[in-house]
Parts: structure tokens; C-alpha cells; sequence
């Protein structure tokens, strides 16, 4: 898991040329302007989901994991809690192969501050529970670009 803010993206060039494309469509798309919905970088080794969504009680969610896709999870609005966990010694109750997730409880994670002009980086074994609100909801508007492992 990595966890930065965009102004230091310079850091993580050195993780290949997928990064770097979704590193250029954040910088060059209108991120406040573009509709909720999924868009095309590179067919589906690289493609961004953008979605806004009140955050809830960390009670209401799950935590999910994904085999195919590194998700990098860009704020460009709002404030929200994301809950990380090893996959190791997980097991899932929710098993969902062909759209690359799986839900999972844990009781075991900690949980970090995401806000606007933040990002995460989320590789296979790092479960993670999005979208928790601290003290009260939030709206939130996130990028999340989905990258081939």
C-alpha cells in the first residue's frame, strides 16, 4: 500500500509505464468537471472509474481485495477513512472472479485519512475498505484507475 499526495506522483515513475499513463490522466483530465463512469486509458490493461458517493460507517462496509487490478484511488473531493489489511490469513465470504473482487471481514486493519489531493495505491495483497466516514458523512468525488497486474 502507498499512501502520498499527487504533488509527490514524481516518486513513484520508477513503478513502470502504467503508472505513469494514470499519472498523466489525472493531470490532464478535468478531474471536478468529469461525469461519474468508467473511461478508457489503455483498454483494459488501464482504465479509471470516477464515482461520487456519501461515505458510511466503517459497520456498513467490507473490505475488498482484488487478483487482476492494482487500484489507484485518487480524491478529488471530500474526506474518507480507508481501512487496510494483509490478505494474508483472510478468507473471503464473498467471492467475485469475474469482476476481480472479493469481500472480506477483519477486525485487524488500520485505517488512514484520505482527503482531497490524496491518493492509495492498493497492490493484490493489501485489502482495503474505502468510502468510512470518521465523525460524520462526506460527500466524496474519487478516481479510481484500475491497473493490469
Amino acid at each position: 500500500m502507498i499512501l502520498d499526495k499527487i504533488e509527490n506522483q514524481h516518486l513513484y515513475t520508477g513503478l513502470g509505464t502504467k503508472f505513469l499513463k494514470a499519472f498523466e490522466f489525472l493531470n490532464t483530465t478535468n478531474l471536478k468537471e468529469i461525469a461519474s463512469g468508467e473511461y478508457p486509458i489503455d483498454g483494459d490493461q488501464l482504465f479509471a472509474i470516477v464515482m461520487e458517493y456519501e461515505t458510511t460507517a466503517k459497520s456498513e462496509n467490507s473490505f475488498e481485495g482484488h487478483q487482476k487490478y492494482i487500484d489507484l484511488q485518487y480524491v478529488v473531493t471530500g474526506t474518507e477513512q480507508v481501512g487496510v489489511v494483509s490478505r494474508i490469513n483472510q478468507t473471503p465470504f464473498e467471492v467475485h472472479k469475474e469482476d476481480d473482487y472479493d469481500l472480506y471481514h477483519s477486525n485487524q486493519a488500520a485505517f488512514f485519512t484520505l482527503d482531497k489531493g490524496m491518493f492509495m495505491i492498493f497492490f493484490p495483497d493489501d485489502l482495503h475498505m474505502p468510502s468510512v466516514y470518521d465523525d460524520q458523512p462526506s460527500t466524496v468525488k474519487k478516481v479510481v484507475i484500475k491497473i493490469a497486474v
